[in-house]
C-alpha cells in the first residue's frame, strides 16, 4: 500500500489537473501553494476522527484542519475530556493531536465561507476514502455540521444517512456505515465506522454554539478511544 505522502501527492496532481474554486489570496498570504492539500492533522493510529466540512483561513495558515475558532473549541473539549481542565494555550492544545485524526470533506479552502459543490466533493472523495479506510486505523468518527455528516450518504443504505439526520436524537445516537476505498492496485477495501454527528461549532451557529461543549462531552463519554 502506498504511504500517506504518496496520497497527498496524488491529491495535488488531481488539483492541478483541472481548476476548481480555491481561496488563492488566503494561500498567498500564508505562503502556501494553493494546490498543496492540507489533508489531515493528528495521529493516523488514533481511534477517533473529527470530520469537518472544509478548511478556513486559520487552517491554511496553521497547515492543519480544525485550527481556527471552531477547531479550537473542539480541541479544548477533547482536552477537557482527557484531562478534566480547560486551557487556552495553543501549544498545550496541540497535544490532542496525539489522540485524534482531524480531516475534512475536501482538503482545500473554498473562496469565502461557502461549502464546496457536490461536484468538487465527488472529485476528491476517492482520496478521503483512501485516508479513512487505508491509512487511518480507527473507526469512530464525530462529524461536525450537516455537510460533514451527509458526506457519508453513499455508504449507508438508500436514504439511511439522511433519514438518521432527521431524527430528533441524532446528536445523542450513532450510525454505522461501511466505507469503501480503491487502492492503487484497483482492489476494494471496506471498513465499518460509527458516525456520531454534532452541530458545527461555529460562533455563527447561534442555536448550538453555547451548547456544543456539553454535547461534545456527552459524545466523548460514550465513545471508546
Amino acid at each position: 500500500m502506498a504511504d500517506i505522502a504518496s496520497l497527498i501527492h496524488q491529491i495535488r496532481v488531481e488539483a492541478e489537473r483541472e481548476e476548481f474554486p480555491i481561496d488563492i489570496p488566503v494561500y498567498k498570504a500564508a505562503k502556501l501553494e494553493p494546490t498543496q492539500p492540507i489533508l489531515y492533522g493528528g495521529n493516523l493510529q488514533s481511534q477517533l476522527c473529527f470530520f469537518g466540512r472544509d478548511l478556513g483561513r486559520d487552517e491554511v495558515h496553521g497547515r492543519q484542519p480544525l485550527y481556527g475558532a471552531a477547531g479550537t473549541l473542539v480541541r479544548q473539549g477533547f482536552y477537557y475530556g482527557m484531562h478534566g481542565k480547560k486551557i487556552q494555550d495553543k501549544q498545550e492544545l496541540a497535544k490532542v493531536c496525539e489522540r485524534v485524526l482531524l480531516t475534512n470533506t475536501v482538503p482545500y479552502k473554498p473562496p469565502g465561507n461557502k461549502a464546496y459543490s457536490v461536484a468538487v466533493k465527488k472529485r476528491f472523495r476517492p482520496f478521503i476514502e483512501k485516508l479513512l479506510v487505508l491509512h487511518w486505523q480507527g473507526n469512530q468518527i464525530i462529524t461536525l455540521g450537516t455537510e460533514a455528516f451527509k458526506w457519508f450518504d453513499p455508504y449507508g443504505r438508500r436514504g439511511e444517512v439522511n433519514g438518521f439526520f432527521r431524527q430528533d436524537d441524532r446528536f445523542e445516537t450513532s450510525l454505522e456505515v461501511t466505507l469503501k476505498a480503491i487502492d492503487d492496485q484497483g482492489l476494494e477495501h471496506q471498513k465499518v465506522v460509527a458516525l456520531s454527528p454534532l452541530p458545527h461549532p461555529s460562533p455563527l451557529n447561534q442555536r448550538y454554539y453555547a451548547k456544543f461543549p456539553q454535547m461534545l462531552q456527552r459524545r466523548l463519554g460514550a465513545i471508546a478511544f
